[in-house]
């Protein structure tokens, strides 16, 4: 449990001094204590947010505007208290100091104005860093697990979450563990990838670091969102029982159990018909009861509201609330509807029982109580202006934090012509719409693209290079030149003359590539920007065939949000990079890696398609997803889940099972015991690099339909030239299970196949098993992780 934020202890004997607010006595016995002292009115506070500067320009939530009723004079709306406030800093442009002052002055209104005088949780967005103006941008979580590096992620969400806490924030709405399953889908940027075991790893390590820091870690989107039908967003989800317990739910399992986890957000989807914010089997049953949550569920964003507006599940805000708390949800977010007079009234006339009320009320609580809001004395200037200094947002550290993240997570997709690294080239032409544009760089939850995009007569707040301007600084002595071919989203093909006419003139052409990010339609990726299919958006596709028609070597570099399909491409381009929103520090990531000054150490946590249909979206599927007889079509990918290049070569060698080499007939494998699978790591090339090792589990016979192959393990490994580790994976039986027939969670006994390999298609060593002993189903409590050790020789 986070410890109380360390405040002045009062005199414990000073009479005014209620039971609640004693920090010496069981945080539970002063919740109840509280409780018994509140009005009706005053419980029902505590149960919603307000948002007090609702943009009003473009929108940054769904539906913002239509569910942005008229609020009631401040101090009347906060007499009774206020449950949240939310995002003072991320609403509009704010300096920090103006901000944590803000916010200090509207927690003592909140607590001098109310009877009780309970401070409100703060809030904020910080998916790719702290969602304010002049705050670091790292990059999206596609990059991340395009890194495989979960080190760098957990020390990234624990910087983010020190700023946070530093100014008075007390929650961050992140992260985001929805699997990957349509990569039409505009949130593909905001998923760690497709695979369920990648998501889980570095998610519960970004959920580790926040919570480390104090700040409330919110785990979204529960659950089954990406599934949306055709990848677009807010659609109905038609998966099954057993897909939705294999791939949806073991990112948020683990993120609780391994991360901590104190708040989880609904998720928007109707699952078979059932919307999650009126699931009590998916809030209550799954969540509390069988996983074992105790924390707070928050809404996303008038998910209240739209259980009446667009799922129809309600007939008015009384009845959307009624299902909403009696599911589960303990707070309406962003702002108040629903949980307000119309809650209210539920509870006197007696429709609805003051026990659904006291429920979600002692939760929140509880949680205000960790946060030391409860505690006598509390004061709400943050310790950022208690020390008197400038307050920085985007400091050193955090930048270099950045900058390693962007550089492992660059991905070297291809190389057919031996281009790169780029050997002091005399001249090179930077064409493409993403070249110079700073804010292609960086996904729709960073807060230039979400909120800065609506006042552009305000400076960006950091300093972020674009991919030309480090293109010239990398290569000081090589002409370079530029331009734009085309925009990114517009069908506008009349400067793509100029562009083929700079490639022409130079050495190599790098083509730059790829998407803007943005919101509701206003951007090709991001919150609602689903595409239709994976051609590159706009007339990029016809820029880049005339580039290739050229002759001259042409590099692609790709700044994305999705992985977009590559067919036509591979063949023709000399080489292609492959970078998600790297963030602030990505240009020079990207140019790094051109140059050779960063050996690419990326692996692709998405694979990218070989046409436009993209069909399967992922490489979790059956032997009859794959290319057959049986279909005309073809649906393998151009590069394959967790495929990336280096500059440097690996060599791996002496597999090891329980420490013996695998012999001919299968190793014995209890369904209740654990085995240790190694091998040797050697870089055989002449400079420094990393490996990603990856383990897959392949069940060939089953009592239900599995995947091929999927992940239970990974490694990265950096090694210097000439350098060997050996690493160990030690993979418990609870790894191999899969919810069977009957919808409970079996290992079940027979031949397995544990693979390492350097994609999901380039398999290096295999060890055949079998597991033995009685069929075991396990529940909420099984192994989640596979730990790795890497000895250096």
């Amino acid at each position: 449990m986070i410890e109380p934020q360390s405040l002045p202890v009062p005199d414990l004997e000073t009479p005014s001094l209620a039971p609640w607010q004693d920090p010496s006595r069981p945080l539970p016995a002063r919740v109840r204590a509280l409780m018994e002292e509140m009005t009706l009115e005053e419980k029902v506070a505590q149960l919603y947010g307000v948002w007090t500067a609702i943009s009003e320009g473009e929108e940054v939530a769904p539906n913002q505007h239509e569910f942005s009723e008229p609020l009631p004079p401040w101090e009347e709306l906060t007499r009774p208290g206020l449950g949240q406030l939310t995002r003072v800093f991320g609403t509009g442009p704010v300096e920090p100091a103006t901000g944590a002052k803000v916010l200090a002055q509207t927690q003592r209104g909140i607590v001098d104005g109310s009877r009780l005088g309970i401070p409100a949780i703060a809030h904020e967005e910080c998916l790719t860093g702290f969602t304010a103006w002049g705050a670091t941008v790292f990059p999206t979580p596609l990059a991340w697990g395009a890194s495989f590096d979960a080190a760098t992620v957990e020390a990234m969400s624990a910087g983010i979450g020190d700023l946070m806490r530093s100014v008075g924030v007390h929650q961050g709405l992140s992260p985001v563990l929805d699997v990957s399953f349509d990569h039409r889908w505009g949130r593909t940027e905001e998923t760690i990838g497709e695979d369920p075991y990648l998501v889980a790893v570095l998610g519960s390590a970004y959920t580790r670091g926040l919570e480390s820091t104090g700040i409330v870690a919110t785990l979204k989107h529960f659950a089954g969102y990406s599934a949306s039908g055709a990848g677009r967003n807010h659609a109905p989800v038609t998966m099954g029982p057993r897909e939705f317990a294999d791939v949806v739910l073991p990112p948020f399992e683990t993120a609780l159990r391994e991360g901590g986890a104190r708040s989880v957000m609904n998720s928007y989807a109707a699952v078979d018909g059932v919307p999650a914010g009126a699931d009590p089997a998916l809030l209550t049953d799954l969540l509390r009861d069988q996983l074992g949550f105790d924390g707070v569920v928050v809404a996303d964003y008038f998910a209240v509201s739209m259980l009446e507006t667009t799922q129809g599940v309600a007939g008015s805000p009384a009845e959307a609330a009624a299902l909403a708390l009696t599911a589960g949800i303990d707070v309406e977010l962003p702002t108040v509807r629903c949980y307000g007079e119309p809650l209210l009234d539920l509870v006197r006339t007696g429709a609805l029982s003051m026990e659904v009320i006291d429920r979600a009320l002692e939760r929140v609580l509880l949680q205000k109580g960790q946060l030391g809001l409860l505690d006598a004395g509390w004061d709400p200037e943050p310790s950022a202006l208690r020390d008197g200094g400038e307050i920085d947002f985007d400091p050193p550290h955090m930048r270099a934090l950045a900058r390693t993240l962007a550089e492992r997570s660059v991905v070297l997709l291809a190389d057919r012509a031996q281009v790169l690294p780029l050997q002091s080239p005399a001249s090179v032409a930077v064409v493409g719409p993403c070249a110079d544009d700073v804010l292609a760089l960086m996904g729709c939850y960073a807060f230039p693209n979400h909120v800065g995009v609506a006042h552009p007569d305000m400076p960006l707040g950091i300093d972020l290079p674009t991919l030309l301007d480090q293109v010239r600084a990398e290569f000081p002595t090589a002409e370079v030149t530029s331009a734009l071919g085309c925009p990114v989203q517009e069908p506008d093909t009349s400067g793509i003359a100029e562009a083929v006419r700079a490639a022409e003139g130079a050495d190599v052409c790098l083509a730059v590539l790829g998407d803007r990010a943005g919101l509701f339609g206003r951007g090709t990726s991001g919150e609602g920007c689903d595409a239709d299919d994976l051609r590159l958006p706009g007339s990029q596709a016809q820029l880049l065939e005339a580039l290739l028609d050229t002759g001259k070597p042409v590099v692609v570099v790709l700044l994305t949000g999705r992985p977009y399909a590559l067919g036509d491409v591979v063949d023709r381009a000399a080489a292609i990079v492959q970078a998600f929103f790297p963030g602030e520090e990505g240009a020079g990531a990207v140019a790094g890696v051109l140059s050779g000054r960063v050996n690419p150490s990326g692996r692709l946590p998405v694979q990218v398609a070989r046409t436009p249909g993209g069909s399967p979206a992922t490489y979790l599927h059956a032997a009859l997803g794959a290319k057959s007889g049986i279909s005309a079509a073809d649906p393998t990918p151009c590069f394959p889940f967790g495929h990336g290049l280096s500059y440097t070569s690996f060599d791996w060698s002496q597999l090891e099972v329980d420490g013996a080499e695998p012999g001919e007939a299968p190793g014995a494998w209890p369904t209740d015991g654990e085995v240790t699978v190694s091998c040797t790591v050697r870089n055989t090339g002449e400079r420094a690099g990393a490996d990603v090792v990856q383990l897959y589990l392949h069940d060939p016979v089953a009592s239900v339909t599995r995947p091929v192959r999927q992940l239970v393990g990974f490694a990265r490994v950096e090694l210097a030239a000439g350098a060997a580790a050996r690493v160990t994976f030690t993979v418990h039986a609870d790894r191999a299970s899969f919810t069977g027939r009957d919808l409970r969670r079996v290992v079940e006994s027979g031949d397995v196949v544990l693979q390492l390999g350097a994609s999901s298609e380039d398999l290096r060593l295999a060890a055949r098993l079998q597991l033995t002993g009685p069929d075991r189903v396990v529940g909420a409590d099984r192994v989640l992780t596979t730990p790795v050790e890497i000895t250096q020789l």
